[in-house]
């Protein structure tokens, strides 16, 4: 298998393949989860905020994430007007799984937010915007970024599906493999996507753990 690798990678055009892939891959993985969230940090707030308006929000999130992905990148184009294999149909979709997943927790990061401490933050002088980007969302980010997790890990699974449409980053190797019935690329499309899978999932740890230091000090201080 050394052997085969080794042969695989011995061609600049492997090399390139592979290289391309695994950029667009992070790509189409990375900028949907962020959009993702920035949309369902707003919506989660109108969640927590509206009860009224809680139950139909939240029933619309589900609805959007049932959809099939493979169905949403064949809708997209259709919608939007785009090519059947831009980059762009596989962004949008990827965004609105992302933001129907984070909905909800985001509502229940804010709901976990202590009143005493809204209230401290509100006597001390802060006015509601920045009391929830400086207080509430720092505070909601240990629950948000259980979620944040899954999201990366799915994209980064979800994004191979679009090889199917012609753009899926290492998915690309997959559906070389299979037409050609060689699995050197296969095994390295696999290896690499576990990989940014972990990457990822890293990432958002550190990040968490940078964002909540006071957690850090609470679990020493044990």
């Amino acid at each position: 298998m050394i052997d085969e690798l080794a042969h695989y990678f011995s061609s600049p055009s492997n090399r390139e393949v592979v290289l391309e892939s695994l950029g667009q891959h992070i790509y189409l993985a990375l900028v949907p989860l962020v959009l993702g969230a920035l949309l369902a940090v707003p919506a989660g707030r109108l969640a927590q905020r509206a009860p009224k308006l809680r139950g139909v929000l939240l029933g619309s999130m589900n609805v959007l994430y049932t959809i099939p992905s493979l169905a949403l990148f064949v809708i997209i184009p259709a919608v939007i007007g785009t090519g059947a294999t831009a980059a762009i149909n596989v962004v949008i979709a990827l965004t609105i799984y992302n933001a129907a997943l984070l909905v909800r927790p985001v509502m229940e990061g804010l709901d976990s937010v202590p009143e005493h401490v809204v209230t401290a933050a509100t006597a001390l002088g802060y006015r509601p915007r920045r009391r929830f980007f400086a207080v509430e969302v720092p505070l909601a980010l240990p629950v948000l970024s259980t979620s944040l997790r899954v999201a990366s890990v799915s994209n980064v699974s979800l994004v191979s599906v679009g090889a199917l449409i012609g753009i899926g980053g290492l998915g690309r190797l997959f559906t070389d493999g299979f037409q050609r019935d060689y699995l050197t690329p296969i095994l390295i499309g696999v290896v690499l996507t576990l990989a940014l899978a972990m990457v990822g999932d890293l990432l958002i740890v550190a990040l968490r753990r940078l964002c909540t230091p006071w957690q850090r000090a609470s679990a020493g201080g044990r």
